[in-house]
């Protein structure tokens, strides 16, 4: 069973940064593709950034392009977020998933999420 835990998050003042992980286990994810999404208060679950283990191959959101990046360590079996240049709208909790395909279009498992408070 695969297991996702998120850890990291936090208060940041606008224009700040926090980096997020993803520490997965309970699989060889050779053939997954890791992704983090976010979900803001009244809002629905947003993708914002995905790589495939084992090309490191990467693609985000418009939304925070230039500003976040996903990137893995496939040695700690753990996927991360560095978020630059925060601003108040990314405020949300933050989730971890991982899809079994190289795909990115069926996440079938996810992480408890982390909260992220970005205050301006």
């Amino acid at each position: 069973q695969v297991q996702l835990v998120e850890s990291g998050g936090g208060l940041v003042q606008a224009g700040g940064s926090l980096r997020l992980s993803c520490a997965a286990s309970g699989r060889t994810f050779s053939s997954y593709t890791m992704g983090w999404f976010r979900q803001a208060p009244g809002k629905e679950r947003e993708f914002v950034a995905r790589i495939g283990w084992v090309r490191g191959n990467t693609y985000h959101a418009d939304s925070v392009k230039g500003r976040f990046t996903i990137s893995r360590d496939s040695a700690k079996n753990t996927v991360y977020l560095q978020m630059n240049g925060l601003k108040p709208e990314d405020t949300a909790v933050y989730y971890c998933a991982a899809d079994p395909t190289p795909w990115g279009a069926s996440w079938d498992y996810w992480g408890q999420g982390t909260q992220v408070t970005v205050s301006s």
